[in-house]
């Protein structure tokens, strides 16, 4: 059976927050905030901005300064769509995709070299992951009105900035048991 896409819904939510967005201002947004837990690229993006438009989840308004450019903003039926998805219960987890795991998954000898280039590695990942996410806490979310304003978000960074420091600390708990 074939994954749900998701993508509509994320899409939907990006406009929704911002009123209208024009096609390169929503792929944009998959490079920051979003981007820290959802990825698309431009070529997933655009053909789903074509099928919602067809759906009328999303109203195409020209761009009075250049007319070559579309802004996209919700239709009453996007917003339906979006808030009847923002209300529905999760019924599963989601699949990771985490690379780290799934090498470590194949290494079957506790002493194979591999692995500890593999831990070292992940550990300077998760430092950099983390330094970063805390960056965007502080910028983000320096004052309670800031949390108050965009409170969701602020969970979701807790939530990442938690993951990584209780990463770090499996990562350096870490050592193959000797043989013998």
């Amino acid at each position: 059976m074939p994954a749900k896409r998701i993508l509509p819904y994320v899409i939907l939510g990006i406009i929704e927050e911002h009123g209208q967005l024009s096609g390169k201002d929503i792929t944009k947004e998959f490079t920051t905030d979003i981007g820290e837990f959802w990825k698309s690229s431009h070529s997933q993006i655009y053909p789903e901005l074509r099928r919602m438009t067809t759906d009328y989840w999303l109203a195409v308004v020209p761009d009075p300064d250049n007319d070559k450019e579309i802004h996209y903003q919700l239709t009453t039926e996007g917003r339906r769509i979006l808030n009847q998805w923002l209300q529905t219960p999760n019924q599963a987890l989601p699949v990771s995709k985490d690379l780290f795991s799934l090498k470590m998954f194949f290494i079957k000898d506790q002493d194979d070299p591999r692995m500890a280039v593999l831990i070292e590695n992940q550990r300077r990942l998760v430092e950099a992951s983390l330094a970063h996410l805390n960056e965007r806490k502080k910028r983000l979310f320096s004052s309670p009105q800031a949390i108050r304003e965009s409170y969701g978000h602020y969970l979701i960074l807790e939530r990442a900035i938690s993951r990584q420091q209780a990463q770090l600390q499996w990562l350096a708990g870490l050592t193959p048991p000797k043989k013998g």
